[in-house]
């Protein structure tokens, strides 16, 4: 499914973004490091003299041109300034869509939340009803709001495509039946869309207060899949934040083109993501706009939820081959932490070797010209990148290659050893940020459970599509030293 391009306009004058919080400043200013994944940027004179502090005002073609490579970059972000906040700023025209399939209850807080809320009160609302049984519940539900019924269910990409189709307006807001906004939360996302290229944002989906509290209900609050985290970030495959979910998404109507796949019923936020950052489109994710979902904390219909979303990984992998690799590795790292494992002491020397060999080339390759390759720095950027690739490749092993692993433990003694001190490490290393909010055997539970329903569901993905791809990894992209 083509999309269009987004346009040539540049960002506009007033336009601000301001350095991440974990980017480092090299060589005196001259270049900068950070982003996800890493990459340094070296400025020239002209845009080195532009930025000199944190932050960058768009006031020319030249501060346009600069601000959007450090957006593209992954090393700033925008400044927004909140529609409704400032009278200069006002709110765009937003048609709200929501798809709905019998979750009247839910329905019925979701309208009320959105009529309660000033920044959505005045705002076109579609409810589009993807084949509920009782249809008349969900009109009663609705009822002084316009509602588009599907006689069959055809599945939300469906029922979002199907609001997308009517709205009129400049943007649309996707929000599911099971979630409650915040107020201002429109007002935030909004802002984003001074950048033309722009193309969809989405807000922290937060847990709503469970009607059935428990160790699942405490476990999701804090770990869920829908939860991308705390700390604003642009959105690419292959970045920090990959993908965002479609629980609720704030998108420019003409971006979108024929909207979602709907010949994925699952997946289908991550496929839009994707195909709109190939074209060009720039998705961002915004946590100080926060929207509460009501997550599935029963335990078998959690699980069937987490086993549901593998299955997705296999579409996926059909329509953007290596995106969807569950482990992306360096072949430095990968064997700095596979001879340790296979050749005992002497696999960590050669482990030692090879990750003094990385930072040898990594200093050479970044060293500014006339100056020495700054080992030092390069050894701890290579053994930082380690690190993160070694908690990377427990998580594949504990979740989506679990199957295999288990084999391996089956047959081998040292694979039992080796699994279980990933297992509880990797469970220990998850927990530790959350530790004054849940203990160690319920988030260790839930996360090893969480493992073994998602890579059920992957492994079931790939059977039934007869296409590995999403059960391979692949290194990393090239990046080039200079920007």
């Amino acid at each position: 499914m083509n999309l269009p391009p987004p346009p040539p306009a540049r960002l506009p004058d007033g336009f601000t973004v301001v350095l991440g919080p974990g980017v480092e400043r090299r060589e005196g200013g001259a270049a900068l490091l950070g982003g996800s994944p890493a990459r340094l940027l070296r400025l020239a004179p002209a845009a080195r003299a532009l930025l000199t502090g944190d932050r960058l005002e768009v006031t020319d073609a030249r501060s346009a041109a600069l601000a959007a490579r450090l957006l593209d970059a992954g090393i700033a972000a925008p400044e927004v300034v909140a529609a409704l906040e400032v009278p200069a700023v006002p709110l765009p025209d937003v048609t709200v869509v929501v798809p709905v399939k019998d979750r009247t209850g839910g329905l019925a807080r979701l309208l009320a939340a959105l009529r309660a809320d000033p920044g959505t009160a005045g705002c076109p609302v579609v409810v589009v009803d993807d084949g509920s049984a009782d249809p008349a519940a969900v009109a009663a539900a609705v009822a002084g709001t316009r509602l588009i019924r599907h006689e069959r269910p055809r599945g939300p990409a469906a029922a979002r495509n199907a609001g997308l189709r009517v709205a009129g307006t400049e943007a649309v807001a996707f929000v599911d039946s099971d979630c409650v906004p915040e107020p201002g939360w429109l007002g935030t996302l909004a802002g984003h869309l001074a950048d033309p290229r722009l193309a969809l944002v989405a807000p922290r989906i937060t847990a709503l207060d469970p009607a059935q509290p428990g160790w699942v209900a405490r476990y999701e609050e804090l770990a869920s899949a829908l939860d991308m985290g705390p700390a604003a970030a642009a959105v690419a495959p292959g970045a920090g934040v990959s993908y965002v979910p479609s629980a609720a998404l704030l998108a420019r109507r003409t971006a979108l083109g024929a909207g979602f796949d709907e010949a994925m019923p699952v997946a289908e936020d991550v496929d839009l993501v994707w195909r709109l950052t190939g074209a060009g489109w720039r998705v961002r994710y915004e946590p100080a706009a926060r929207v509460a979902h009501d997550h599935r904390v029963e335990l078998r219909d959690w699980l069937r939820r987490r086993a549901f979303y593998g299955t997705g990984a296999a579409l996926l992998a059909q329509r953007h081959g290596a995106a969807v690799a569950p482990l992306v590795i360096s072949p430095w790292s990968l064997a700095a932490w596979v001879l340790p494992v296979l050749g005992g002491r002497l696999g960590l020397l050669g482990s030692v070797g090879v990750l003094g060999r990385a930072s040898v080339l990594l200093a050479r390759r970044v060293a500014a010209p006339g100056q020495p390759p700054p080992i030092g720095w390069a050894a701890g950027l290579v053994l930082r990148g380690t690190a993160s690739s070694g908690r990377a490749l427990a998580r594949t092993v504990t979740r989506h290659h679990w199957p295999l692993t288990v084999a391996a433990a089956v047959v081998s003694r040292r694979a039992r050893r080796t699994v279980a001190a990933v297992a509880v490490a990797d469970a220990v290393v998850g927990w530790w940020p959350r530790r004054r909010e849940i203990d160690l055997p319920a988030f260790a539970a839930g996360r090893r459970l969480e493992d073994l329903a998602y890579g059920a569901g992957l492994w079931w993905g790939v059977l039934r599509a007869r296409d590995v791809r999403a059960l391979l990894p692949a290194a990393p992209a090239p990046v080039p030293p200079r920007g």
